[in-house]
C-alpha cells in the first residue's frame, strides 16, 4: 500500500507528565513518519506506557504536544481537539491493541461482532456486508470463520490477541498503538503472532508504535526504537544499529544483559 512520507504522521513535542512527586515522562520528543514502525524499550518505571498512554490521547500530559497528520487538515495537536473528534479518530484512523485482550475486547458478545463493531460505529448498517468483512478479517488473522459466532472466552489467548488485532485493522487506520501484545503468551505462540504482525504491518503500510520489555520483539518488529529511562528518551535509532552498537551506557547495559549470553 503507497503512503504518502512527505511529511510524519505523528509528531511528538516535548512532553512532560508527573503522578506527585514522580516524573513519569521528561521532554520526550520525536517523529513516526507513514509506514514506520517503533518500538519504546526500557525496563519497568521507565515511562514507555506512560508515553504510549499520552500518544493515543488515553492519558493527558502536563505539557508539550501530540500532532497527527489529519487527512484533510495536516498536523492537528490531538489534545486541542474535541472528545468527539478524538473518540472518531480513535474508531477510524487508530487501533490499540492491549496487553491483556478483554481490555481490547467485548468478552460478552461473538467475535464477529467484535470485528463488526468498529464497521457499525461508522455508520455501516448491511449486516450481510459486516458479516463477510468479519469473516474476511478473521481469515486474515488466522481464526477459522467458522468460529465467528463464538464467543473470545472460548479462544485461546493467542486467538483472543489476533481476534483483538482484526478488530482493530478492520477500519484500516494509519496507526497502530501495540502495548505488550505477545507479553504472557507461550513461545510458540509469540512466533506466531508476532509473525502475523510483520506481515500485516508491512502489507498494510501501517504506521505503529509498539511498547515492548522484549528487545527481540522490538528487532523483528520494529525500523527504529526509542530507549527510556527514568522518563527520559535516552537513545534513539535504526533497531538494528542501536542493538548491535548501542551509544548510551544505560542502552549498552540494557542490550548486553538480554541479547548476549
Amino acid at each position: 500500500m503507497p503512503v504518502d512520507t512527505q511529511s510524519p504522521i505523528l509528531r511528538v513535542t516535548g512532553l512532560n507528565k508527573s503522578y506527585g512527586e514522580r516524573a513519569a515522562l521528561i521532554d520526550a520528543s520525536f517523529e513516526l513518519w507513514p509506514g514506520e514502525v517503533l518500538a519504546i524499550v526500557g525496563e519497568s518505571g521507565s515511562g514507555k506506557t506512560t508515553l504510549l498512554n499520552a500518544l493515543a490521547a488515553r492519558d493527558k500530559p502536563d505539557s508539550g504536544s501530540v500532532e497527527f497528520h489529519i487527512k484533510d487538515s495536516g498536523l492537528t495537536d490531538i489534545f486541542k481537539m474535541t472528545e468527539a473528534q478524538r473518540r472518531l479518530l480513535a474508531r477510524t484512523d487508530w487501533g490499540f491493541v492491549h496487553q491483556n485482550s478483554a481490555d481490547g475486547l467485548r468478552m460478552e458478545v461473538s467475535a464477529g461482532a467484535n470485528v463488526g463493531e468498529r464497521l457499525m460505529a461508522l455508520g455501516q448498517r448491511h449486516y450481510g456486508k459486516i458479516r463477510a468483512t468479519a469473516c474476511d478479517w478473521l481469515a486474515r488473522v488466522e481464526i477459522d470463520p467458522a468460529r465467528i459466532d463464538d464467543l473470545p472466552r472460548h479462544f485461546s489467548g493467542g486467538m483472543r490477541q489476533r481476534l483483538q488485532i482484526a478488530r482493530n485493522l478492520v477500519t484500516q487506520p494509519r496507526l497502530v498503538f501495540m502495548d505488550e501484545p505477545t507479553s504472557g503468551l507461550d513461545v510458540s505462540v509469540q512466533a506466531k503472532l508476532l509473525d502475523l504482525l510483520r506481515q500485516l504491518t508491512q502489507h498494510l503500510g501501517l504506521a505503529s508504535i509498539i511498547v515492548t520489555h522484549d528487545l527481540a520483539v522490538a528487532r523483528l518488529l520494529a525500523h527504529r526504537m526509542i530507549v527510556m529511562r527514568r522518563g527520559c528518551i535516552v537513545e534513539t535509532g535504526l533497531t538494528d544499529q542501536l542493538l548491535d552498537d548501542p551509544q548510551h551506557p544505560y542502552t549498552q547495559l540494557l542490550v548486553s544483559s538480554v541479547l548476549q549470553p
